[in-house]
């Protein structure tokens, strides 16, 4: 992806251990520089596939912060991308003053994909390695973990200007351990949280379960189907994108492309349009069919080992929570 604008800004405590402090970098980076691309690329990708919280810029009350003023001016041209980058670094620092953690490289880079644009601040960490220098001996040579993030965020840049009020393009990492630091990059962010993307994500594959049984597809449909909301979530993933409803139910059906669609509108399952994929809750999803001498059996994946149990050593399926249409039709039968 095209990289527009990049800096790296360092982010050092102090030597009693009171306050953090910060090397700013005078200049951007050049953006032809392939070694900036290449780390840029590296930590989105890293990014990408991290626990996210996802929300939008609040207007008004306590949670708004100055960032939107800021990113405003400078996409306006009234302040350069470096004084835009240590203005937010600094911000963050006054933020998280107290957590150390922090010390280390604040990446901030201007990308654009396509037709879409967005602003990207990571901070990675510094690690010992060992290298070959011109006489081919081994030496010490400090790398950048560009596989690990502490702290990161992503703001679309073209959703937010297109006033949607839908969207949710403002994006944090969310890990378990590190709550202070979430919280101080919501802060930091002047936003409010939207989506719950794991919540949001098992709806979603609930609603997909639903259409599947509803529909009655044999067992090759509902595993192409299955195998196509799953490679869908994944590159939605991969890309860094909220999956679309419009569009998966393009995918799932393509000779009735709005059918998964319709299905979620007229039951109700108060999904987002859009929805950014929980990878754990994707990589537990698959369906097991099958089909044997008049005995149809699907289920999802996630409920082996709950609901449903295998026994394999007398070849049986043990399920715990019959479905209530089916205990309805065996209780008309007894009767």
């Amino acid at each position: 992806m095209p990289l527009l604008q990049s800096i790296v800004h360092r982010l050092d405590p102090t030597l009693d251990g009171e306050r953090l402090t910060v090397t700013a970098a005078p200049v951007p980076a050049a953006s032809d520089d392939p070694v900036m691309a290449n780390l840029v690329n590296a930590l989105n990708d890293t990014y990408n596939t991290k626990a996210k919280g996802w929300g939008r810029f609040a207007e008004e009350g306590e949670q708004a912060g100055p960032l939107v003023a800021w990113l405003r001016a400078y996409l306006a041209g009234e302040q350069d991308f470096a004084q835009l980058s240590t203005t937010l670094t600094e911000r963050l620092v006054q933020t998280l003053q107290e957590q150390f953690s922090v010390s280390g490289y604040l990446l901030l880079a201007h990308l654009r994909q396509g037709d879409t644009e967005t602003l990207f601040m990571g901070l990675v960490h510094q690690r010992e390695g060992i290298g070959i220098n011109e006489e081919h001996q081994a030496v010490p040579a400090a790398q950048l973990n560009t596989s690990q993030l502490t702290l990161a965020a992503r703001v679309n840049l073209t959703q937010w200007q297109s006033d949607s009020n839908n969207a949710q393009y403002v994006s944090f990492l969310k890990d378990r351990g590190g709550k202070k630091l979430a919280d101080g990059l919501v802060a930091l962010l002047g936003m409010e949280e939207g989506i719950d993307a794991p919540a949001e994500t098992r709806t979603l594959l609930k609603a997909f379960s639903d259409y599947v049984e509803k529909e009655d597809f044999d067992d090759t449909a509902s595993r192409e189907k299955t195998d196509t909301l799953v490679d869908y979530a994944n590159e939605q993933l991969r890309r860094g994108e909220p999956m679309t409803l419009e569009e998966l139910s393009e995918l799932v059906d393509e000779k009735q492309p709005k059918a998964f669609y319709d299905h979620i509108r007229n039951a109700d399952y108060g999904l987002s349009p859009e929805i950014p994929p929980d990878k754990r809750t994707i990589s537990q999803f698959r369906r097991f069919t099958g089909r044997s001498g008049g005995v149809s059996i699907s289920f999802d994946s996630h409920l082996l080992g709950s609901s449903i149990e295998y026994d394999e050593n007398q070849d049986r399926l043990i399920i715990k929570q019959v479905p209530k249409q089916l205990k309805e039709q065996l209780a008309k039968r007894k009767g």
